[in-house]
């Protein structure tokens, strides 16, 4: 019987990525690299954007918390993930456990929120420029990015409080490299069904909710475009939106695979990869992708840079 091997566990063990020992050194490396350019990255756009007041306007506002929601989200995963590479202590306390996947699951949805807010905010700049800075005022900027946070704090409040309800669990070992929700479910010896619908609906509703405001607003975008008499201007813009378009497809898609499906479980070594697209590669590639081919950042970062050589 399932329910002889039921018990209270005080720690999971994490398998990670690869069990293969020759696979470890170089894992650790490639990983370690992308953590660093993370950090760099989205720490540097965040201070570059506070520094140059060339950059204080909405866009690079709402850029700012998605760089400090990218460092947020791969900081809770990435570390731990390569000391379980290298180290033959895998083990991460339930107390652990829960708060990784309490902050991971807030990030995750405070960054998809954030993804529609600025592909709606392109959609003002492009389509309205005239009226950009009264409609998006710096009221309304705080309170769409306040929003973004509260309403992704309470879903993973509620996420949490349904697992921390589950009593015993069939096995300690989480097959994946980071707590979360449909691993740990798939260990569960009471019945998820419950976690396993808010799961689908919350996932679902955020993912249509967010790619319906993204999609309206690049359609319109892409209709702004092409009236466009500027061929050149065409051009940068389309490759602009091309590269947003790009990021939110790679990042939404895995997204998709993984929660919005009916029945939660552990999805094996497939979803371990797919999760590596969201959780590692794309907080690293956000700013190249949002901010480094724009000529404002560059201008700002050789202002900022020149003033502290000459300072």
């Amino acid at each position: 019987m399932m329910e002889d091997n039921c018990t209270a566990v005080t720690e999971f063990i994490l398998l990670g990525l690869s069990d293969v020992p020759e696979l470890r050194f170089l894992l650790f490396l490639m990983f370690l690299l992308i953590y660093g350019v993370t950090v760099l990255a989205n720490l540097g756009m965040v201070a570059l954007i506070q520094l140059s007041s060339q950059l204080h306007n909405p866009m690079y506002f709402f850029l700012s918390h998605l760089s400090f929601v990218d460092f947020c989200y791969s900081s809770v995963i990435v570390p731990k993930m390569l000391a379980n590479i290298l180290g033959k202590d895998k083990t991460i306390s339930f107390q652990g456990c829960m708060v990784q996947f309490y902050f991971f699951c807030t990030c995750v949805i405070t960054e998809i929120l954030l993804l529609a807010v600025m592909a709606y905010d392109r959609f003002v700049a492009i389509c309205n420029p005239l009226l950009y800075m009264v409609t998006m005022s710096q009221k309304l900027c705080v309170g769409l990015v306040s929003v973004c946070y509260i309403f992704a704090s309470v879903c993973a409040l509620i996420h949490l409080c349904l697992v921390l309800e589950i009593p015993s669990y069939t096995s300690k070992v989480i097959n994946h490299f980071f707590c979360d929700l449909p691993s740990l479910l798939s260990l569960a010896c009471s019945d998820v069904t419950l976690n396993e619908v808010l799961l689908f609906i919350v996932a679902t509703f955020n993912e249509t909710f967010t790619i319906m405001i993204i999609l309206t607003s690049y359609l319109f975008i892409l209709i702004t475009i092409l009236r466009m008499r500027s061929a050149e201007g065409r051009r940068k813009a389309f490759s602009t939106c091309a590269s947003h378009l790009t990021a939110i497809i790679v990042f939404h898609g895995t997204i998709l695979s993984i929660y919005c499906r009916p029945t939660s479980g552990d999805g094996g070594d497939a979803d371990k990869v797919a999760t590596v697209f969201y959780t590692v590669v794309i907080p690293m590639l956000n700013p190249l992708i949002y901010s480094l081919r724009n000529k404002d950042v560059k201008e700002a970062l050789r202002k900022v840079v020149s003033s502290k050589i000459h300072s």
